[in-house]
């Protein structure tokens, strides 16, 4: 089941709202877990700060009938951090009108840009790596080209942007996934317990390293 947060909305180039929603995912429990590639560390959680929104741009006298601004969709961190950790790909759902109006971003920065005249509810579906969660996430957010208290001819220089900002938790993260978030400037990692110890950072990941353990058992 996926799950579906709200918008806080900020105009002309504000920052984005105080988070209007938390957003608790996890992992469903499966025989997986119980290996020890799949480790969980428990009575832990990991919080991922997000921003998602828009900025659109009036063309001026570029503008036509059907393209008169414009407009960037995005998900990043917080500060505009690379997520690429934590989410694997994003779909960006656009207005049927759209030329294949269901777009994949599969790497960061997870955004795409368009032209048009008309505003609309755009779907942003997160999916994560198999080793965070196995729940897609859908958000909503709505396009918005033309600010609100204005007047007189719209500005080329002056975007409008509306940006939501949320915090995904995910409890009782997998030691992979924790692993490869300490200093991550994006994440917010807690302390381990006491007595609890993760593989040394290194050059691989902690699936290559595990890997790499595997292979060399079986010339033993």
């Amino acid at each position: 089941m996926s799950h579906t947060a709200t918008e806080a909305q900020a105009e002309d180039g504000g920052s984005a709202s105080k988070p209007q929603r938390i957003i608790k995912l996890g992992k469903t429990p499966d025989d997986s877990d119980k290996k020890s590639t799949n480790r969980r560390v428990k009575d832990i959680e990991i919080c991922v700060p997000i921003v998602y929104g828009t900025i659109a741009f009036y063309l001026g006298r570029k503008a036509s009938e059907s393209q008169s601004h414009k407009w960037t969709v995005y998900v990043r961190g917080a500060t505009n951090e690379d997520l690429g950790s934590v989410i694997k790909h994003v779909v960006f759902q656009l207005h049927p009108s759209f030329n294949n109006p269901t777009r994949i971003v599969e790497s960061p920065p997870f955004e795409l840009s368009e032209c048009g005249w008309g505003e609309f509810e755009i779907g942003i579906s997160l999916f994560f790596h198999s080793d965070v969660c196995d729940k897609q996430l859908d958000l909503y957010h709505h396009l918005k080209l033309y600010p609100e208290d204005e007047s007189g001819p719209q500005s080329t220089k002056k975007p409008v942007v509306v940006e939501s900002y949320n915090e995904i938790v995910f409890p009782d993260p997998s030691e992979c996934f924790f692993t490869r978030l300490q200093n991550h400037p994006a994440v917010l990692v807690p302390r381990l317990p006491a007595g609890f110890s993760l593989p040394a950072p290194g050059k691989f990941t902690c699936f290559a390293f595990l890997f790499g353990l595997l292979f060399i058992k079986k010339f033993l």
